[in-house]
């Protein structure tokens, strides 16, 4: 439940944004235990995502016993409507969990309590890419982001379409993610998730022509192209990477996870210096769960570097922003306005993390209100809906 406002004569966020519908561009679905065996063929069933051992030794696998995921659910709200907080929600599991994290119908009366009209949404076992299907072959891991994106469809139908899967695909194979993406359209899909890092596996760098195809199915289709942060991560560490060796559990969870926020700054980096968005100025770009305070420093830091070497920018960066990617903040509010007006208010939009430890809950929306109460009426509408609403075909009015 959003927590009330005690000042009378100050409004609070759902006042302030009256008549805004707000869209929610970052949330996660908590995969429940029977998401991918419930479906798969019989020859895969045993070898699909799957939930195995108990107590500690609990935990996802895929194939025989390969490790996915901890035995944690995904999830940080509990089904009293409290939160977990630090290294405990990995303990959870789908019994301890708000019902909300994984059912279509609790989660939209959710939304309705906390005054969000539609959500995006995002996985987690296999990975924001699922990167982690590479522990295994290309069939098994073609069908299980096969199985994930069909129980999305079925969610986004269940839902009135409140919420808004992003499509996984097998970009691992250059055919068979076109094919997909054109499967996931017939059930209505608005977006893609996509591995920034396919150079990692093999496969050509994503400034290369190679997926041209995929970036024209996107613009064809107006979907836009989503980098969630950690999407090309295989391990199963939740304290990132460059945290010190001395440090406990808890303060490398803390810095662990300010370096998978940021770590963004690296995909937008290489995709503005790669400079492929100049041949293919309708395609959209969202970095996701990555904040946007960095952006105006990666712009000019672009500005400056490519300068210094020599590089023949036919678009300027912060041009390329502004044309083709958005950003997505959530905790920011002591300079978030500046933060919108520097970056500008058609290339901002605003997420909660719903159900992950990081996610604004229970406050909500009103975490943020001090900081709403500063934007202009146009801002508000730009950030917390428009943008989404056209970004994703959202029907808002």
């Amino acid at each position: 439940m959003l927590t009330p406002n005690t000042v009378k004569d100050k409004p609070s966020a759902r006042e302030l944004l009256a008549g805004i519908k707000f869209i929610d561009v970052d949330t996660h679905v908590s995969e429940w235990p029977g998401l991918w065996t419930d479906r798969a063929p019989a020859h895969l069933k045993h070898r699909m995502p799957r939930i195995v051992g108990a107590g500690l030794e609990r935990r996802w696998v895929i194939d025989e016993d390969t490790m996915i995921y901890n035995n944690g659910a995904s999830c940080a709200v509990m089904k009293d409507g409290g939160k977990a907080l630090g290294w405990s929600f990995t303990s959870i599991t789908h019994d301890d969990i708000h019902p909300s994290a994984y059912d279509t119908r609790a989660r939209v009366q959710m939304m309705d309590e906390q005054g969000v009209y539609a959500q995006i949404a995002y996985p987690n076992i296999l990975g924001f890419s699922g990167v982690k299907g590479m522990k295994t072959d290309a069939e098994l891991r073609l069908s299980a982001v096969q199985i994930y994106n069909d129980a999305m469809g079925d969610m986004q139908r269940d839902s009135g379409d409140r919420i808004f899967p992003m499509a996984l695909l097998p970009w691992w194979d250059l055919d068979a993610s076109v094919k997909e993406l054109e499967r996931c359209l017939k059930w209505g899909a608005r977006g893609i998730n996509w591995n920034p890092d396919t150079h990692t596996h093999g496969m050509p760098d994503i400034g290369n022509p190679f997926w041209n195809p995929i970036w024209e199915a996107c613009v064809s289709n107006g979907l836009p192209v989503n980098f969630h942060i950690g999407a090309s991560d295989e391990s199963l560490s939740f304290a990132g990477q460059g945290v010190l060796p001395s440090f406990s559990n808890e303060e490398s969870m803390a810095m662990g996870t300010l370096m998978l926020f940021i770590g963004n700054m690296r995909v937008l980096g290489n995709i503005i210096i790669s400079r492929f968005l100049e041949n293919w100025p309708d395609l959209k770009i969202v970095s996701v769960e990555s904040g946007a305070g960095w952006v105006p420093y990666l712009l000019e830091g672009l500005k400056y570097t490519g300068h210094e070497a020599k590089i023949n920018y036919a678009t300027p960066p912060a041009e390329i922003f502004r044309r083709q990617i958005y950003a997505c903040s959530f905790f920011e509010r002591d300079n978030f306005v500046d933060t919108v007006r520097q970056i500008g208010a058609d290339n901002v939009m605003f997420e909660t993390d719903f159900p992950h430890p990081s996610c604004l809950f229970p406050d909500g929306l009103e975490y943020m209100v001090d900081a709403i109460a500063q934007l202009t009426e146009e801002e508000r509408f730009k950030v917390f809906s428009g943008n989404a609403a056209k970004l994703y075909n959202i029907n808002i009015t």
